[in-house]
């Protein structure tokens, strides 16, 4: 994908936004170039005013529940593996909210690094912990930093997958993320994630105007049928439904190999990516199989 260049207006509204966020966290007495973006561009200020905004869609809107929190280690590296879903997926952000409130460590979500190009976006998706998916990136979160980092082996086709495949895990790519955890030296934790599918479900697809536009995808969701009515259809398209998030944290998978080597066999690499794709599918059958609806959980 062809990195985009931003225009002079651009980047000083980028600049104000950042300035204007800054200015909300009254404990910070100093700009977040000077003591507050780490070398990731996560700034803390940033995500506390995040976690305040975020809170009530978290605990009242989506009413999130976890099981098995306490299989994510309180300190060392760790890659959280999950499945990923919804037009606009809801599920980076209930992860990483519930990871951060609960056990008070710092989540970096690995995405494809056209979210960087995003216009005002980008710049505040990086302040808010998000990091482009490249290895050296995610090498030094895990190993250098003994950070968590959060992937979605998915990729763009799990949340671009319609609404009737929903809970159908995607391939899990190339096997990329193993790799990098073996090399980092540290485990992988699996996650399950029931609730984005109902979020915000794809209907269709429009794929001359995805192109067009540039995007991975240009959906037709059930939130624009069921709400551009009542609310426009600006805000149908970014409002999520009322469904009830379960997160289930699988037991942590570690690797039976060295770190920092050069290479690693593709076959076991696949086949670890397979099996852990496969404990993921599996623990949202069971997951789904006990709720009542999407709605009610």
């Amino acid at each position: 994908m062809e990195k985009s260049t931003k225009s002079t207006a651009q980047k000083e509204v980028e600049s104000k936004i950042v300035k204007l966020v800054d200015k909300s966290d009254k404990t910070v007495g100093q700009s977040f170039r000077q003591s507050d973006v780490d070398r990731w561009g996560r700034s803390e200020s940033t995500r506390q005013l995040t976690r305040k905004i975020f809170d009530p869609i978290y605990s009242k809107y989506f009413r999130t529940e976890w099981d098995g929190l306490e299989k994510i280690p309180a300190k060392g590296g760790a890659l959280l593996v999950s499945n990923h879903a919804g037009a606009i997926p809801p599920d980076a952000p209930v992860i990483m909210h519930g990871i951060e409130k609960e056990l008070n460590r710092p989540v970096y979500g690995l995405a494809d690094f056209w979210f960087r190009t995003l216009p005002i976006g980008g710049t505040l998706w990086n302040r808010a912990g998000g990091v482009p998916a490249h290895p050296s990136n995610a090498y030094g979160i895990l190993h250098d930093d003994q950070q968590l980092a959060l992937v979605f082996p998915e990729g763009v086709k799990g949340p671009s997958k319609l609404y009737k495949d929903r809970y159908q895990l995607r391939r899990f790519g190339r096997g990329g993320f193993v790799e990098i955890a073996m090399r980092s030296g540290v485990p992988i934790i699996p996650i399950a994630v029931v609730g984005a599918e109902d979020a915000m479900p794809i209907l269709t697809k429009f794929p001359s105007v995805s192109k067009a536009l540039s995007l991975p995808y240009f959906p037709l969701t059930l939130n624009q049928v069921l709400l551009t009515p009542f609310v426009g259809p600006i805000l149908a398209s970014v409002a999520y439904l009322p469904a009830k998030f379960k997160v289930r944290v699988l037991d942590p998978i570690y690797f039976d190999v060295p770190p920092d080597q050069l290479r690693y066999s593709k076959t076991k690499v696949l086949d670890e990516s397979e099996n852990i794709r496969i404990r993921i599918q599996d623990a949202i059958y069971d997951m789904l199989a006990h709720r009542k609806n999407p709605w009610l959980g």
